[in-house]
């Protein structure tokens, strides 16, 4: 089966360690220079503004993040976690999971998109030839 549960570890564990630590530079070290961040339907580009999404949406809104699951999947990382924080809650559940997916390469992200995913009516693919 292509995707596998697996340990969090490497540049993903430390990402997580670095927002969970509120450490603006350590979270954005964790990026390659050009990559990009698809938050809430936005594009985030480049380490100067991924900087500056960190330091206000992440960090001052005091966000952490436990990870709940960890997938492999043909070499990309998705990470279901239990997001936590100040920010604004209005029409989002009590217990908020969301999922991060992530491409890496050469050991930092190229890309990561955070997303609330809703429930399928089609099922979750598990039976998937």
């Amino acid at each position: 089966m292509p995707t596998t549960e697996i340990p969090l570890s490497g540049v993903v564990a430390e990402h997580f360690r670095a927002v969970n630590a509120f450490d603006v530079d350590a979270i954005v070290s964790t990026f390659a220079p050009d990559a990009y961040v698809n938050d809430n339907r936005r594009e985030i580009r480049g380490a100067a503004a991924i900087r500056r999404w960190v330091e206000k949406e992440m960090v001052a809104e005091h966000v952490s993040v436990e990870p709940v699951e960890v997938l492999d999947h043909y070499g990309d990382v998705i990470v279901r976690g239990r997001y936590d924080g100040d920010f604004d809650r209005s029409g989002l559940p009590d217990e908020l999971i969301m999922s991060n997916y992530f491409s890496l390469r050469d050991g930092r992200i190229v890309s990561l998109a955070v997303v609330l995913n809703q429930p399928s009516e089609y099922g979750d693919g598990a039976d998937a030839a």
